[in-house]
């Protein structure tokens, strides 16, 4: 029996469980068969003891050799049974609690990836996971043999002699108190445990990822102490779960100690006022001795269930969480085509207690029409454009694309229609060609080399070892900047969206790269509503329209000429940019 408070998330792993109920059925019957197996060991000490060496019967001592061997052939066989079976049923429990993990991560809105570190999420999938796998697979798996193998002995005990085994019984129920009271500690410290290994594996990814800044700077030994401080915290942590563990044995091993204490003292009377025989005696014995066994071992694994159902709240702590970013009931898809953007006296904040990162935005742009963002830093040229694909929603006002509130467009036909370049190029490990085709994996090799020709990437590409099939590295790490930047570009070249967005599109180019990339966005603009953020006012000079975003608003809005004459912030911009050069 293993006690413990089941919330509504640990019934949904137990809910798992459905679509193998025939397995689970056959591994019960396999458990069933190993504790009958182990409480037919104990009946037949008797057998051994009376007519074998007590009345020297040489049938039984034929006869019994045979059983025992039966009976351990039988366990043999059901043992490997549950062990396969449950073993199966708890790998595709877990497979399908990591695979909703992962689909619901995917779902949440980007401010949620703002919010979470990297390698904590990372930890939620792989460490949290493997801990619940071992409730599951293991913990599970052993606590419901040994709970028949404890009912197969309390059998055999009370047919040798019930009176006894009622004085013996006494013990159990105090047997089961540590299993309480150090349960619920080893929970509370598995999920400090499980939290200190979260924030460390964030803090591996972090100094990994940003190990060139770590050399550059000469912090190496810096970053040593602060994970020697990290792991000396997690230390602490596990030997406090140590402790908690390790405790519930000995006195386990107490109370069991006290109960044969007094059965040896009981029974041995019995026999020798001639009440019983040794026979019955040794059976009754070794039934108890083999009771204890389980009953001490659900310490344990009672131990293991804690910590895995501390593991699933954290799991389920991600899981529950709702998205802010939801479609309406009946949503409508946009189609594909020449789309009008409208900005109706927007305003946007991250948090709702926080001020407004942008404030009263109200501007059109027609299709075909080359919108320009400048501003300095942090006014909130991004945060703007980032509302269009509804990676966050607006606070107040309306975004609307020819005449349709975005948040009642369904997400999919929305995004659709945009294509993104960001300023850091964002490539996975894969293949130039699976980069390029991203999103669009069956499209014909010959449109992703068009592509790439047009992105002035296919001369560099031609270049490497294995040409479209070469593999990148994390990040894009075995590329240049402008590389990269090239091969995102092409990415947004081959998805032929009608909205685009080009966010310092050109940041990572050299000057004759960046001369080129420009050509070919000038020919991917055309007939497209085009957001371009740009810090160069240089790369900016086909812009229809340019927009002056300060502290969240638009100041001035016009032609480069129109602007320059106002002799407001944008020709502030100017000057500084080309009164530095």
């Amino acid at each position: 029996m293993i006690l413990f408070h089941l919330k509504d998330r640990h019934r949904r792993i137990l809910s798992l469980i459905k679509d193998n109920r025939l397995r689970l059925f056959w591994a019960m019957l396999c458990m069933l068969v190993m504790a009958a197996a182990t409480s037919a060991t104990a009946f037949l000490v008797k057998p051994v003891m009376d007519d074998i060496f007590v009345n020297r019967n040489v049938r039984m001592l034929t006869l019994i050799p045979i059983a025992v061997v039966l009976i351990y052939l039988m366990r043999g066989f059901s043992m490997y049974g549950q062990e396969y079976l449950m073993n199966y049923v708890g790998q595709g429990i877990i497979r399908r609690l990591r695979n909703m993990l992962y689909d619901h991560i995917q779902d949440l809105p980007l401010s949620f990836f703002h919010q979470e570190k990297t390698g904590v999420l990372m930890s939620r999938i792989t460490n949290d996971v493997n801990i619940i796998k071992a409730m599951v697979s293991t913990a599970v798996t052993s606590s419901l043999r040994d709970c028949f193998t404890i009912i197969g002995l309390v059998a055999v005990v009370f047919y040798r002699d019930w009176r006894l085994a009622l004085y013996a019984m006494i013990i159990l129920p105090v047997a089961f108190l540590p299993i309480v009271k150090f349960g619920r500690r080893v929970r509370r410290v598995s999920t400090g445990c499980q939290e200190a290994m979260a924030d460390m594996s964030a803090f591996l990814h972090e100094t990994f990822s940003g190990n060139k800044i770590v050399k550059a700077f000469g912090m190496e030994s810096y970053e040593k102490e602060r994970f020697h401080e990290k792991t000396h915290q997690l230390f602490l942590l596990e030997m406090k779960a140590v402790v908690a563990r390790s405790l519930s044995s000995p006195i386990m091993e107490f109370l069991a100690g006290v109960g044969i204490a007094f059965i040896i003292w009981y029974g041995g009377y019995r026999v020798i006022s001639g009440a019983s025989t040794a026979g019955t005696f040794f059976s009754f014995m070794a039934a108890v001795l083999m009771l204890y066994d389980p009953v001490k071992k659900l310490t344990g694994l009672n131990n293991s269930i804690q910590e895995g159902l501390a593991a699933s709240d954290r799991v389920f702590d991600i899981v529950e969480k709702e998205s802010v970013i939801s479609e309406c009931d009946t949503p409508v898809d946009i189609p594909s085509g020449p789309h009008a953007v409208t900005f109706d006296d927007v305003s946007f904040g991250y948090d709702t207690g926080d001020d407004m990162v942008l404030k009263h935005i109200t501007v059109t742009v027609n299709p075909g029409e080359i919108l320009a963002l400048v501003g300095m830093s942090g006014g909130g040229k991004t945060s703007m454009v980032n509302l269009i694909p509804r990676f966050y929603d607006v606070t107040r006002g309306i975004i609307e694309i020819d005449g349709i509130d975005i948040r009642k467009a369904s997400l999919k036909s929305l995004r659709r229609q945009i294509a993104i370049v960001t300023q850091e190029p964002i490539l996975f490990n894969d293949t130039i060609r699976n980069n390029i085709a991203y999103g669009n994996p069956s499209t014909p090799f010959e449109d992703i080399v068009e592509a790439a020709k047009a992105a002035y990437a296919y001369e560099f590409i031609e270049r490497l070892p294995r040409q479209f099939d070469t593999s990148i590295g994390e990040l894009g790490s075995r590329l240049s900047g402008g590389e990269k930047q090239r091969i995102c570009i092409a990415r947004a070249l081959l998805k032929n969206a009608p909205i685009l967005i080009l966010d310092e599109a050109t940041s990572s180019l050299d000057s004759e790269a960046e001369m080129l990339v420009q050509k070919a966005l000038e020919n991917l603009m055309k007939g497209r509503t085009t957001f371009v953020i740009a810090h160069r006012l240089s790369t900016i000079g086909y812009a229809s329209r340019i927009i002056v975003i300060v502290n969240g608003e638009i100041v001035e809005q016009g032609t480069h000429e129109e602007l320059l004459s106002q002799q407001g912030e944008y020709c502030k911009l100017h000057d500084m940019q080309f009164t530095a050069r």
